[in-house]
């Protein structure tokens, strides 16, 4: 296939639409091929009128919240779509969506968020905390652990149906070859670097972490660390751990779960550094952070190594335990870091940045494979 981008029918494919890091990547997609239809499992209405219109789903957009906990059928959707018509298929894909089947000659191109977290980096997890309505966690439970097995084969084969495989960060690029056995390239996800442009750089004062409040995300950890040294933090968001971490939380932690986009930028560009105890596949809050001047404090492992440079762009510590990030809070000296490095640091994981990594090798793959 030798065709120009510009002369292909595309189709993008996601695993569903509901607002996240992943839809960012389908955001810039449609931005690439606006006329390319978006076929995921459930997508709100404000994702529809985002992508103008274009999405498409089946009948898992009327299962209701139990859509969640179908991985088998999401599985069976994708796997039977028709995409006959189209000459490229990008799959933006954490989960199901990578298992569309593509038939020569066009050209299946998947966009990996992550080995899919269920069957396998996050197995242990989400049996522990399903994450179901109060009294379903048993049912999500037993369907998981009767369902990973063969999932977990499915998940693999469905990982070998792309010609090529495009990671989000390095950390996934060794998952995806770990769990997979497929070699990837990295291509960062699009950070919205521009909202970060003209605000005023005010005094800075105190600790940020914003992001859902899932277990996982150790935001425990920061209010834990923050509470015992006296130190001000402050708590951006919301979710299903938020009523735990304010029980955890002393007098110098403050809340805030209705912020404005405005004020998000305002706060973290406030804040001396902003706080990242958890282990992510990429992470697009402490870039946002870095967008606004604003050094990170991470902890040293996932995609934050692709950005935190210590000394630079922030300080990591070792350990995922309150202790390691206190001993990572009392050495930091926000004195030795200079705001507008941090923020031009930030500028190569900038949508711009993106769109032309990812038109190069798409152009790059479409003549190759």
């Amino acid at each position: 296939m030798k065709q120009p981008l510009a002369g292909l029918r595309v189709a993008i494919v996601h695993d569903w639409l509901l607002g996240g890091g992943a839809e960012r990547v389908v955001a810039e997609l449609h931005r690439m091929f606006p006329d390319a239809p978006v076929y995921t499992s459930y997508c709100t209405d404000e994702w529809r009128g985002r992508l103008d219109g274009k999405v498409i789903t089946g009948y898992l957009q009327r299962v209701g919240f139990l859509r969640k906990y179908v991985p088998f059928l999401r599985a069976w959707w994708f796997s039977h779509l028709d995409l006959s018509g189209f000459d490229l298929v990008i799959s933006s894909s954490g989960a199901e969506a990578k298992g569309v089947r593509v038939k020569k000659p066009a050209l299946h191109i998947n966009y990996c968020h992550a080995p899919t977290h269920y069957y396998w980096s996050r197995y242990n997890e989400y049996m522990q905390r399903p994450g179901f309505p109060t009294g379903f966690n048993w049912l999500a439970r037993l369907g998981l652990k009767l369902l990973v097995g063969p999932m977990h084969r499915w998940d693999y084969r469905a990982a070998q149906r792309p010609d090529a495989i495009i990671a989000n960060s390095t950390y996934t690029q060794t998952k995806i070859k770990e769990y997979y056995g497929r070699e990837s390239i990295v291509i960062h996800p699009p950070i919205d670097t521009d909202r970060f442009a003209q605000i005023a750089q005010p005094v800075r004062h105190g600790f940020i972490v914003t992001g859902r409040q899932t277990p996982y995300k150790r935001i425990d950890l920061a209010v834990a660390a923050c509470t015992q040294l006296g130190a001000p933090l402050t708590v951006v968001g919301k979710g299903p751990d938020h009523e735990r971490l304010v029980k955890l939380a002393g007098p110098t932690v403050t809340f805030v779960t209705n912020a404005s986009d405005e004020e998000v930028v305002q706060s973290l560009a406030s804040a001396e550094a902003f706080l990242f105890p958890v282990l992510d596949d990429f992470g697009i809050a402490p870039v946002e952070a870095m967008a606004a001047g604003t050094p990170v404090l991470a902890y040293k492992a996932g995609g934050a190594l692709d950005y935190v440079v210590t000394g630079e762009t922030g300080l990591f510590f070792a350990e995922q335990t309150t202790e390691s990030l206190i001993e990572c809070i009392q050495s930091f000296k926000p004195s030795l870091f200079k705001p507008t490095l941090i923020s031009q640091a930030a500028q190569q994981f900038s949508v711009e940045h993106f769109r032309k990594q990812l038109e190069t090798e798409l152009k790059t793959l479409v003549v190759s494979l």
